[in-house]
């Protein structure tokens, strides 16, 4: 495993169209394992998967068959409307996505609205997944299949497979497998600072553990660039909320690494490639409840200051998605307030000036902005985030 070739992958699409049950199948693990999620039935938070494909004779599986392919990490990304801001910040992290369409049901708006996230944050490699294919005929299934090619045609996912797939009988999974080995694993740049994007953090301890044995404070999360260690020091940015007479200010954390886990497996090093958990010496009270989602990690004096205004490069899609009438997208105005996702950052921006195609925003929430992350954009229509578009900060 320590060489295999690491590629990190976002499952999106609608609500109900089968998300969960596929990554199951490619997996063995339920990624919905926040009691809230189950309760609830829809996947709130970013979930987490990771498995080894390997390769017997000709066919691909996940049980350790033949010869270690390469190691995925998946990302189980919410379909709901609502939890369009998840589905963004999961888009920062990944390398490919795969796309859920069940074939009972065709395109519906949040299938559209991800694909268009897809697009913002400039994701090349799709693979297609048409699923609940035991539901329909032949005939609908190709007249759906016929839908998706229409759907995704002059798009940079005109060429993408598209696999017929019954994840609730384990149909065609492993030519899902298949095409995950084709992707071509992105280069990633490891000699230099790193950059570590925490997309969850929390407390592992249970009630009643005693206090020498207790762990510290969890991130979870992918690494952008660079190297990370068991023993690194290391500080987190924006990092803690302090209120004092009404007034916010964020207060950088500087911590240690204890230990990094990649899936189960405990490891002392890791690169750019895959979803990784470090323990850090922060007391866990400090990570509990996602506190520090949205953060950035690297060594002390690496990441830039924290900003409260930025300037960004926007463009406009042409229509709205996520809904039925795909009204035409209006340009930005001043005053008007907007929802970016930059990494795996959600904050929202009030436009200050707009200048050809660069909008300068003061930020409710600081960020530490990275000159070139790209961002997704939303305006609130009829009490909705809606995508409009997609920059990156200058």
């Amino acid at each position: 495993m320590k060489n295999l070739p690491e590629l990190i992958v976002g499952v999106v699409g609608h609500i109900d169209h089968g998300k969960t049950t596929l990554l199951s199948q490619l997996t063995g693990k339920f990624t919905d394992t926040h009691s809230e999620e189950l309760k609830r039935g829809i996947t709130i938070k970013l979930g987490y998967a990771d498995i080894t494909i390997s390769k017997d004779k000709n066919t691909f599986n996940n049980q350790g068959k033949g010869e270690p392919q390469r190691y995925v990490s998946f990302i189980d990304a919410p379909g709901h409307e609502m939890l369009m801001a998840t589905m963004l910040s999961g888009a920062a992290i990944i390398d490919a996505a795969i796309l859920v369409i069940a074939a009972n049901e065709g395109i519906k708006p949040q299938t559209q609205e991800h694909f268009m996230a897809l697009q913002a944050k400039k994701i090349k490699n799709l693979i297609i997944v048409q699923n609940k294919i035991d539901l329909v005929s032949k005939e609908q299934a190709l007249e759906n299949y016929k839908k998706i090619k229409e759907f995704v045609k002059g798009s940079f996912a005109q060429d993408s497979p598209i696999i017929p797939v019954s994840a609730q009988q384990g149909i065609n999974i492993d030519k899902i497998l298949e095409e995950l080995c084709k992707i071509k694993i992105p280069e990633r740049p490891i000699n230099t600072g790193p950059i570590f994007l925490i997309a969850r953090s929390f407390d592992i301890n249970k009630p009643g553990k005693e206090i020498s044995k207790l762990n510290g404070g969890i991130l979870g999360g992918i690494l952008k660039q660079g190297k990370l260690k068991t023993g690194d020091e290391i500080e987190i940015k924006p990092g803690l909320i302090e209120k004092k007479n009404n007034q916010t200010s964020y207060q950088p954390l500087t911590t240690k690494i204890l230990s990094i886990y990649k899936g189960s497996k405990k490891v002392n090093e890791v690169k750019p490639g895959a979803s990784i958990a470090i323990e850090t010496s922060l007391d866990p009270i400090l990570t509990k409840t996602d506190s520090l989602t949205g953060g950035l990690v690297s060594k002390k004096g690496i990441l830039p200051e924290i900003k409260n205004k930025i300037t960004i490069k926007a463009e406009l899609f042409e229509n709205l998605s996520g809904t039925e009438e795909h009204e035409k997208i209006q340009s930005f105005k001043t005053k008007e307030m907007l929802m970016l996702s930059i990494n795996t950052t959600i904050t929202v921006g009030i436009v200050e000036k707009i200048l050809n195609k660069e909008i300068e925003l003061s930020l409710n929430l600081p960020i530490v902005a990275i000159k070139g992350d790209n961002l997704g954009i939303a305006r609130n229509i009829n009490n909705h985030w809606r995508l409009i578009g997609y920059g990156e900060i200058v």
